[in-house]
Parts: structure tokens; sequence; C-alpha cells
């Protein structure tokens, strides 16, 4: 089984800026994401993602995201199972990175 790192905000950030390969998995429902997103972040709510699997590499590192980080902590948990290559849950999800890295974004 793979482990989960935890990553923060700005480690995220940085990560992104030099140009590093990672799928921003965000796990929130629709109506959460319509208030505020990662850029690049695609949209796979935690009650879909049995079901869309498929769509996901599982040779790509994966970062989970959520509103606070909970939920993401349980999607990475479960895609680790599945033996995801290199797996990452965002510490504090999209309202610690409004805070931390895009005080601009959104927040709810």
């Amino acid at each position: 089984m793979t482990d989960v790192v935890t990553l923060s905000p700005k480690d995220l950030a940085a990560r992104l800026e030099r140009g590093e390969d990672l799928l921003l998995l965000d796990v929130r429902e629709r109506d959460e994401h319509e208030i505020c997103r990662i850029a690049g972040s695609i949209l796979i709510p935690m009650s879909e993602l049995s079901v869309r699997i498929a769509e996901l590499d599982p040779d790509r590192p994966t970062v989970c995201i959520c509103h606070h980080g909970v939920r993401s902590a349980h999607v990475a948990a479960a895609l680790a199972r599945l033996d995801f290559a290199a797996l990452y849950n965002l510490s504090g999800g999209v309202d610690r990175w409004a805070r931390d890295v895009d005080p601009s974004m959104a927040r709810y």
C-alpha cells in the first residue's frame, strides 16, 4: 500500500511553480467547486469516485483536495489501497490555500 504524504499549501504552490506534473484531484461537490478552486484541478466528487476511478492515472502523482482536508484524506487513503504511485493530501484544503497562498480566492 502506498503511503499518503501530507502537503501544505505553500509546499504545493512551490511544486507547481517548479512545474511538477501533479494531478490536482478536487473531491468536493460541484457547488463547492463553483465557489473556488485551485487552477488546474479536476473535479471528481468523493461521491462519484467509485464510478469515475478509471479517469485517474495511478502512475501520476496525485494531490487530493477538499475544503479542509478531511474528505481528501479519506480519498487519498482509498487510492493508496489501490496502489497509486504517489499520493498527497492537501493539509487544510482550499480554505488553507486561500489563507496561505491565494488570499484573493473566495472562501466559504
